[in-house]
C-alpha cells in the first residue's frame, strides 16, 4: 500500500492554509476600504513609472532639441505627478493603518474572549505568560501578515509591472535581460524559508520565558526578597534574553543572506546596462533620454522586485505568530458556552453531591462517589486533611471543572442541566487567597453587583466591618489596592472580599479558608462578617482551624475523597474518632477542652 502524497492544504497551519483563511476570515471583512487602497497604489505606481519615463523626455529637450519651453512644461507636470504620488502614498498609508488597527484590536478581543470560555483544567497546564505572548506577538503577527501580502500586491508588484512596462518600451532587449537575475535568487531564497520557521517558532518560545520569569519575579517578589533569590532571578532571565539575542542573531543572518547574492546579480544587470545602453548612445545614435529614463525605471524597480523575492520569508516568519494565536482560538472550549440551557431557579438552595467522582489526571481519583447534602439555611463544614478533596467540592460546584461521575443537584436540579452563568450568579465565594483587582476599594466591592449603587457598596462594607478602615484612608472607597490587593493588610483584603460577596446577596455561600492566613484579632473581625454573610444562606465552608466551624450545623470531615465521619460538633467529639484527634490536636497547646456532657 503506497502513501498519499501530502498536499500543501493538508496542515490545516501550513502556510498557504493560513495565508488562504487570514485573507477570507479577517481580510475580506474590509474588502472596500482595501479596494481604495489598492486603487490608490495603482496611482503611486503609475505616478513612479512615469516620473521615470519623463526623465528620459527631459534629458531629450534639455540634450538633444535645447528646448527651454518643453523642459519647463515637463517640469511642472512632474511637480504634479509627485504631489499626487504624495497624496496617494499618504492615503493608502491611512487606510492600510487603520484597517491593521481594526483587525488587531478584533483578535485581541477574540483571544481573550476565547480565554473567559475556558475552565480552570485548561489553565493548569499553561503559564499566563504564554497566553500574553500570544496575545501580544500573534495578534500583531496577523497584522503584518496581512500588510505583507496587500504591500506586496499593491505596491510592489503593481510599481514593478508599471516600471517594466517603461523599461520594455524603452529597451526590449535590456529588459529581458534585467529580468534574468530572478531565477537565481528565488532558487536561493526558497532554501532560507525552512530555517526562518524554525528559528521564528524558537523566538517566540524564547519571549515567552522570558515574559513568565519576569511575571512570577514581579508577582512573587516578596518570597524574592525574604529567601534572597535576587540573582537567581537574574540569572534565570539573563539566560533566558541571552538565548533569544543569539537566536534573533542567527535569523539575522540567515535571513539576510540573501542580500549579498541580491546585491551582487542587480551590480551586474546595473553594469550590463550601462556598457550597453552606452554602447548603444554612442554608437548606434540612440537618444540619451531613452538611456536615461530605462535606467531610471530599473533602479527603481529593483527594491519592489527585492521585496517581493524576500517575501516567503517575511512571510513565513509572520505566520509563526499568527498560528501561535489561532491554535488556541481554534481549540475546542473546555467551557463551551450554554446560554441556551434553563436558568437555575432556587426554592430552598439544598446541594446534593450524589456519588461524585473526579480526577485532575487519569487514574489518581480526588473524590470517590461522595454524597453528602448541605441543607438550605445552614452551615456545612468539610474538614479534614490537605489532598482531601474539599476545595475540589467547592470547584465542582461552581463548575469550574466538570464531575467525572456522579451528579451535583441544587433544589433537584442537576447543575449539568442549567447555565453556569445562572448557577453562579446564585453564589457568592470568598476563598483564602482573596483576588482583588488592581483598581479602587469601590469598584472591588462593587464586582459583587456590577451596577451597585453608592448606599449598596457602604452598606455592603458596613456589614463586613470594612466601612470603617475604609473611611481612614485619605481617598476612602477611592483608594487604590494596589495590585492584588497588595497595598491592603490580609485582613482587609478579606473583609472587602467579605463585602463583594455580601453585595452578591447570593442565597449560597462557598467559604474557602476564609480566615486561614489571618492572625487571631483580624481573624475575629473577619468571622464576625462572614457570620452575616452566612446568615440565613445554605453555606458550605472549608476550614482547618476548626474552632471557626464548631457552630456548624453539620460537619463533614473528608479524607481521601470520601466523607468518613460527619455530624455536630459534639456528637463528632463524643465519637472519638477522626475529628476528636483533629480538634485535640489543634487544642493541645491551647486552653484545656471542656468535657463534653455525656447527656447532650
Amino acid at each position: 500500500m503506497t502513501d498519499t502524497p501530502r498536499k500543501i492544504t493538508d496542515d490545516p497551519y501550513g502556510a498557504a492554509q493560513l495565508v488562504r483563511r487570514l485573507v477570507m476570515e479577517q481580510a475580506s471583512v474590509y474588502w472596500r476600504r482595501y479596494l481604495l487602497a489598492f486603487g490608490l497604489m495603482a496611482i503611486a505606481a503609475a505616478a513612479t513609472a512615469l516620473s521615470a519615463y519623463l526623465l528620459g523626455q527631459v534629458i531629450n529637450q534639455a540634450y538633444v532639441d535645447r528646448n527651454l519651453q518643453g523642459i519647463m512644461i515637463l517640469s511642472v507636470v512632474s511637480l504634479a505627478i509627485f504631489t499626487v504620488k504624495g497624496v496617494a502614498t499618504y492615503g493608502q498609508s491611512v487606510i492600510l493603518t487603520q484597517i491593521k488597527n481594526a483587525i488587531l484590536a478584533n483578535n485581541q478581543r477574540r483571544l481573550f474572549d476565547k480565554l473567559m470560555r475556558e475552565n480552570l483544567a485548561f489553565y493548569s497546564q499553561r503559564h499566563s505568560s504564554e497566553f500574553l505572548a500570544r496575545l501580544t506577538a500573534g495578534a500583531n503577527s496577523v497584522t503584518e501578515v496581512l500588510n505583507l501580502l496587500i504591500n506586496a500586491v499593491g505596491r510592489d508588484l503593481l510599481s514593478l509591472i508599471a516600471l517594466v512596462i517603461v523599461m520594455v518600451s524603452q529597451d526590449p532587449f535590456m529588459a529581458l535581460f534585467g529580468l534574468l537575475i530572478a531565477p537565481p535568487a528565488v532558487f536561493v531564497l526558497r532554501k532560507l524559508v525552512r530555517r526562518v520557521k524554525g528559528l521564528a517558532y524558537t523566538q517566540f518560545a524564547g519571549n515567552a520565558e522570558i515574559l513568565e520569569t519576569m511575571q512570577e519575579s514581579l508577582q512573587g517578589i516578596r518570597t524574592v526578597k525574604a529567601f534572597s533569590l535576587e540573582q537567581t532571578m537574574r540569572d534565570r532571565i539573563n539566560a533566558s534574553i541571552e538565548a533569544v539575542r543569539k537566536n534573533a542573531d542567527k535569523m539575522a543572518r540567515v535571513s539576510n543572506r540573501s542580500s549579498p547574492l541580491m546585491e551582487t546579480l542587480g551590480g551586474f544587470a546595473v553594469a550590463a546596462s550601462l556598457m550597453y545602453g552606452g554602447y548603444r548612445v554612442v554608437a548606434t545614435g540612440a537618444t540619451p533620454g531613452q538611456f536615461f529614463s530605462f535606467l531610471t525605471a530599473f533602479l527603481l524597480a529593483y527594491e519592489p522586485a527585492k521585496r517581493l523575492a524576500r517575501l516567503n520569508i517575511e512571510l513565513n516568519s509572520g505566520l509563526v505568530g499568527a498560528r501561535m494565536l489561532l491554535e488556541i482560538v481554534d481549540s475546542p472550549q473546555s467551557e463551551p458556552d450554554d446560554g441556551d440551557k434553563p436558568a437555575l431557579a432556587l426554592t430552598e438552595a439544598r446541594v446534593e453531591f450524589d456519588h461524585v467522582g473526579f480526577a485532575y489526571r487519569p487514574d489518581e481519583p480526588v473524590l470517590n462517589a461522595m454524597s453528602f447534602t448541605a441543607e438550605p439555611g445552614k452551615m456545612t463544614a468539610l474538614v479534614g486533611p490537605s489532598g482531601g478533596g474539599k476545595s475540589t467540592v467547592l470547584a465542582l460546584l461552581l463548575r469550574l471543572y466538570e464531575p467525572g461521575s456522579g451528579d451535583i443537584r441544587i433544589d433537584g436540579q442537576s447543575i449539568a442541566g442549567v447555565s453556569r452563568r445562572s448557577l453562579r450568579q446564585q453564589t457568592a465565594y470568598v476563598g483564602q487567597d482573596v483576588y482583588l483587582f488592581r483598581d479602587t476599594v469601590r469598584a472591588n466591592i462593587a464586582f459583587g453587583k456590577i451596577g451597585a449603587s453608592e448606599d449598596e457598596i457602604v452598606a455592603a462594607a458596613k456589614a463586613a466591618y470594612a466601612h470603617d478602615f475604609i473611611m481612614g484612608f485619605p481617598l476612602g472607597y477611592d483608594t487604590p489596592v494596589g495590585e492584588h490587593g497588595a497595598q491592603l493588610s490580609g485582613g482587609q483584603r478579606q473583609r472587602i472580599a467579605v463585602a463583594r460577596a455580601l453585595l452578591r446577596n447570593a442565597p449560597i455561600v462557598l467559604l474557602d479558608e476564609a480566615t486561614a492566613a489571618l492572625d487571631s484579632e483580624s481573624e475575629k473581625l473577619v468571622q464576625e462578617a462572614i457570620e452575616r454573610l452566612c446568615l440565613n444562606r445554605t453555606t458550605i465552608v472549608i476550614a482547618h482551624r476548626l474552632h471557626t466551624i464548631m457552630h456548624a450545623d453539620a460537619i463533614l470531615v473528608v479524607e481521601g475523597g470520601t466523607i468518613v465521619e460527619q455530624g455536630r460538633h459534639d456528637d463528632l467529639l463524643r465519637r472519638s474518632g477522626r475529628y476528636a484527634s483533629f480538634f485535640r490536636l489543634q487544642q493541645r497547646h491551647a486552653a484545656p477542652l471542656a468535657p463534653v456532657d455525656a447527656a447532650i
